[in-house]
């Protein structure tokens, strides 16, 4: 079997060294069950969306487990919730034994891993490819329009599935079978609705009760739903910084998607060539660049700490990285051209929060590294393929 490598594959294997059991987390058709046979080719493997295994371990889940004596891969585990509270005792019980789970239902899985496994499992995510993660005859070529519109699904690479029949297909998966699963939802037209409503928000300060009035229902569903698009790795939530600023800062945070390839998929862009001049191309690289970004600390074991700025005069820096202790300032720019306006809103943030220039960056869709007075000019492709801070 063909298997890219992925750069979450050190973590994992780390992790099995400290941990008697592993869940790695992640969207569907991520990659997720391919690179965990890939890496632990030995361990037995069990999908519990199989109905005979599922049935064999909500049923009698001792010997459902008894039947991997040095441990196996468990797949969905999340359809089977019950089996946690066994799996601590067996753990508990028998030193070596090593488990790895993966779901992608985050929330459903969370809940019992606090109450069952807390401290005895190793938690990682694995989203879809970084531009990083091709091979460099692919990545090296793309334009970031293309990545933008393609977006980083395994299937897009292995299975060559063009983005017009694969994100469709996807949607409809995900409909049909995690969010049945997730919450009681009646009319799957109508969420679908509002996941292509969401796809319309991206990269603003989300406001509920517009996206309610939209979708035609109440703020509390909003939530409710929201959590399922967040608890199955679709969108993520860019939180506002809280600092203690002279004016009033704002306090909802920004909705952006995992993958771009999802997005422009559900905005209707089926063909690159529309990316382009479409209305909302500026939100779409942003929500590109900031993905990437995220990808390259998530699949490094890491959790991202990441937030924006905003005050109430529309004064605002896209992105604030927390490393070392350093809080680095960020800006996302669709251009293609270097311009000193667009380094206005990381002077506004230095001024007002006292930040050196050195941990001011820009990054744009052009090619040139410069550092300025006001910070450094990153081109695109060296802030998603390079170590950050590498020169």
């Amino acid at each position: 079997m063909n298997v890219l490598p992925r750069l979450i594959s050190r973590s994992i294997r780390e992790y099995t060294g400290y941990f008697p059991v592993v869940y790695l987390g992640g969207p569907r058709q991520s990659g997720k069950t391919t690179l965990l046979r890939h890496l632990f080719p030995d361990y037995p493997y069990a999908s519990l969306e199989n109905p005979d295994t599922r049935l064999l371990a909500e049923q009698d889940p001792r010997r459902f487990l008894a039947t991997f004596p040095k441990g196996a891969i468990l797949d969905e585990i999340q359809r089977t919730p019950a089996l946690f509270s066994y799996l601590q005792g067996l753990v508990d019980d028998h030193t070596g034994l090593r488990f790895i789970l993966s779901g992608s239902q985050n929330f459903l899985l969370m809940e019992k891993i606090t109450q069952s496994l807390a401290g005895r499992v190793g938690i990682l995510t694995l989203l879809p490819f970084g531009l990083e993660e091709l091979p460099l005859e692919i990545s090296g070529s793309m334009s970031p329009e293309q990545w933008a519109w393609q977006g980083g699904y395994p299937a897009l690479y292995d299975r060559q599935l063009p983005p017009p029949i694969a994100f469709p297909s996807y949607v409809e998966t995900y409909l049909q079978r995690d969010v049945r699963q997730m919450r009681n939802i009646g009319d799957l037209n109508h969420f679908s609705r509002f996941l292509r409503l969401c796809a319309g928000r991206v990269g603003q300060v989300l406001n509920l009760s517009s996206l309610a009035n939209d979708a035609d229902i109440s703020v509390n569903t909003v939530k409710a739903w929201l959590s399922i698009l967040e608890a199955s790795y679709l969108v993520f939530f860019l939180q506002p910084y809280h600092r203690n600023f002279n004016k009033r800062l704002i306090k909802s945070p920004k909705l952006y998607f995992f993958d771009t390839g999802l997005l422009c998929s559900l905005l209707g862009i089926d063909e690159q060539a529309q990316l382009h001049t479409h209305y909302m191309y500026g939100n779409i690289m942003e929500n590109m660049l900031l993905a990437e970004l995220y990808k390259r600390r998530s699949h490094r074991g890491g959790r991202p700490a990441f937030w924006f700025w905003r005050d109430s005069n529309g004064n605002e820096v896209d992105l604030l990285v927390e490393e070392g202790g350093v809080l680095q300032a960020i800006e996302l720019k669709a251009s293609k051209t270097y311009n000193t306006r667009l380094f206005s809103g990381l002077t506004w943030w230095q001024k007002n929060a006292g930040q050196s220039p050195a941990h001011s960056h820009l990054i744009y869709l052009g090619d040139q590294y410069i550092e300025t007075a006001q910070g450094t000019l990153v081109p695109w492709k060296k802030a998603v393929l390079e170590k950050w801070g590498e020169r």
